[in-house]
């Protein structure tokens, strides 16, 4: 977190705690089976695709309208980041809650490593044009009044010859307008940050459990509400970070164990996890595939980063549970998803690539010369 990012949060903090712990007492984050649920990963930005999917999935129609009765949209995090669109996709999502649950239906937006390093001013992976859309006509006053307020007196302590207008310079090359209004987007008080404060990070629905990275051995003892709640009270009070759940590579936003840990050495661990929270399966993001919805574990780990946006290259693929029936919709095409053994999964993967451009990203899976994954930070 940067110097500036520190003390604007200084300066909301107060805000958050005054709001946080509400948020905790409204949250629900257990509901009965849904007839129909749609599942899509990471979105990083990419409206375009994500809205073209929604379409295929039956979601959204062309004015991106709720359509879906009483379907259950779950998206299970990182909205944000790398894409130019972020803005976009959560203005999207905001509108649709509303549609849906006129309709019947509901849409379950799940915190992500991204939703939470852009409350807590990690902004490593935000893109010039993502601040960009956050401009206004007065963000050249704006960044210089907050240049000012917040910034100068700190450059007053060097007193080296010109060095005070080389920081003054470096300082707003690297916050580019429309920067301020972003971190004021995502304070407690801000649109997006007092949105995003509000969501669940695991949520469970029927004998499905939903979330961003994955449950680890580190909190296979912590309930649904537990989780939620620690990540809801660190995300408003930045002070419990530290040694907490919400940055912790182990926890719910960041784990990658399901997806990466050898399915051998890691079964019964799963078997285990699924029976204490009295689930059949886990539906997971954040861990990008070779580019399809992927089971492990017999079906009983799902795998939905798909690498959906332009920035990875992905399908757009996402999972649609209809009447206890797990289906992949890849590139527009429903597949069931396998649940058997090396040959099932093998039929599914070869069906997948038929639909793809040639060569399809899949063949390093099918013909088991990779294990599938992406090395790429997340």
């Amino acid at each position: 977190m940067s110097s500036s990012s520190r003390l604007l949060h200084r300066s909301l903090v107060a805000g958050v705690l005054s709001v946080g712990w509400a948020f905790a007492l409204l949250a629900q984050d257990e509901f009965p089976q849904a007839e129909r649920i749609v599942a899509v990963g990471d979105v990083h930005g990419d409206f375009d695709r994500f809205t073209a999917l929604l379409r295929d999935a039956g979601v959204i129609d062309k004015k991106h309208k709720w359509i879906a009765g009483k379907t259950q949209l779950v998206q299970t995090g990182d909205l944000l980041d790398r894409g130019p669109d972020s803005r976009k996709v959560m203005d999207l999502l905001m509108r649709l809650e509303g549609q849906s649950r006129k309709a019947g239906g509901q849409v379950h937006v799940l915190l992500g490593n991204h939703e939470a390093m852009n409350m807590y001013g990690d902004l490593r992976y935000v893109t010039d044009e993502e601040y960009a859309a956050f401009r206004s006509p007065d963000s050249e006053e704006v960044r210089d009044a907050y240049f000012e307020k917040h910034v100068a007196t700190e450059l007053q302590k060097t007193n080296e010859p010109g060095a005070q207008k080389q920081l003054r310079t470096k300082w707003y090359a690297e916050h580019p307008l429309g920067w301020i209004e972003h971190r004021i987007a995502f304070g407690p008080k801000g649109t997006y940050g007092k949105w995003l404060r509000q969501k669940n990070a695991v949520i469970k629905i029927g004998e499905i459990l939903f979330l961003h990275g994955g449950i680890s051995p580190k909190y296979a003892t912590w309930s649904v509400r537990q989780l939620n709640d620690k990540v809801r009270e660190e995300l408003a009070d930045f002070r419990l970070l530290e040694n907490g759940v919400a940055a912790d590579s182990a926890g719910p936003l960041w784990y990658r164990g399901l997806a990466e840990a050898p399915e051998a050495d890691t079964a019964a661990e799963v078997s285990d996890m699924l029976q204490r929270y009295q689930v059949k399966h886990v539906v997971v993001g954040h861990t990008p595939t070779r580019g399809a919805v992927l089971p492990r574990f017999g079906a009983k780990v799902i795998l939905i980063d798909v690498g959906l946006s332009e920035r990875y290259g992905g399908p757009m693929a996402c999972l649609i549970i209809e009447k206890s029936r797990f289906q992949a919709l890849h590139r527009g095409t429903r597949l069931d998803l396998p649940s058997g053994g090396e040959a099932d999964l093998l039929a599914y993967l070869k069906a997948a690539a038929a639909l793809d451009p040639q060569p399809s990203p899949l063949e390093p899976l099918i013909s088991g010369t990779s294990t599938g994954f992406l090395s790429s930070e997340q």
